[in-house]
């Protein structure tokens, strides 16, 4: 009787957030919604250790998915078939975001596999409510680990043998996806955009495409800010050190309002380098499309 309570209460909890929060959708967020983003966030957490399938689907978008710290991918369906198993311990040092009609919920957790997490919560504003796209983990950098796109001496030896045979049409050029709308091509212009200044070595270019509290988070490796980015360009082209590129096997995008999310697999088709899932949030200021975040996950191979 106890536990058939508190599932009542949770599942008034959280027809009461879906409705209060709910307001008629806007390019700009209303005040407060950073509040109901957690609140949201924080019941979708607690419904998922408590194996409440009905509680969890509520809050989901159709096509949500989630990737674990190993890169694998967690479709709809499955995921609602193993709460459980998939659910991690209380977070920390959490922070909430509003991109225009996209929340971000970000923080560290150990996740069900019981390591230490950087997490990446991804909720949308759909038909008056907020609901979760994504969820994506990311593996803490051990202590003492090197920077990401750090000039080690194997890495730059391997770097210069991929120079040879590498250029850059995908992504520089052309994507495996098809767009719906004048926003989401504007979006893909401007990550094209990144593409190109990142492989000509153009820290200016590249830098006016990043929000000013953007970070890249990846697995095994320290946080990266917008700053340092910048840093490893202009470090890139003093060392005449190839940009590599990883090509996008697949990707899909959402455009609500001021904000985006964008989610790919990266890496060759012929397993030649380390296959990847990349998810990255966008914002619209000043009529310009920025990057805020990004968060790449390593498919771990068997």
């Amino acid at each position: 009787m106890q536990r058939i309570m508190q599932r009542f209460w949770r599942g008034a909890l959280i027809a009461g957030l879906l409705i209060t929060v709910g307001v008629t959708p806007r390019a700009q967020p209303a005040p407060g919604e950073d509040q109901a983003v957690l609140a949201v966030d924080t019941a979708l957490a607690d419904a998922m250790r408590d194996g409440d399938k009905s509680a969890v689907r509520k809050l989901l978008t159709l096509e949500f998915t989630y990737t674990d710290e190993d890169g694998r991918l967690h479709e709809r369906k499955p995921f609602l078939a193993d709460l459980k198993g998939l659910a991690p311990e209380a977070a920390t040092d959490v922070d909430v975001k509003i991109y225009g009609l996209v929340g971000t919920v970000t923080g560290k957790r150990k996740s069900a596999l019981g390591n230490d997490v950087f997490y990446l919560d991804i909720w949308v504003k759909e038909k008056r409510s907020w609901r979760a796209l994504a969820m994506q983990d990311v593996a803490v950098a051990p202590p003492g680990a090197p920077v990401s796109g750090s000039d080690a001496v194997e890495a730059a030896k391997l770097r210069s043998e991929l120079a040879k045979i590498s250029e850059c049409r995908n992504p520089c050029e052309t994507i495996p996806y098809r767009v719906r709308s004048p926003a989401e091509q504007d979006v893909v212009n401007v990550f094209q955009a990144i593409a190109k200044a990142t492989f000509a070595h153009d820290a200016e270019a590249y830098a006016k495409h990043f929000a000013a509290e953007f970070v890249h988070y990846e697995s095994g490796f320290p946080p990266v800010s917008k700053s340092q980015g910048v840093a490893r360009i202009e470090a890139e082209k003093a060392h005449s050190s190839p940009s590599i590129l990883s090509a996008i096997q697949s990707m899909r995008l959402w455009v609500y309002g001021d904000g985006a999310a964008m989610i790919s697999t990266n890496g060759a088709p012929d397993e030649s380098e380390p296959l990847m899932r990349v998810a990255r949030i966008w914002v619209k200021r000043n009529g310009q499309w920025q990057m805020a975040i990004s968060a790449l996950t390593y498919v771990k191979q068997p």
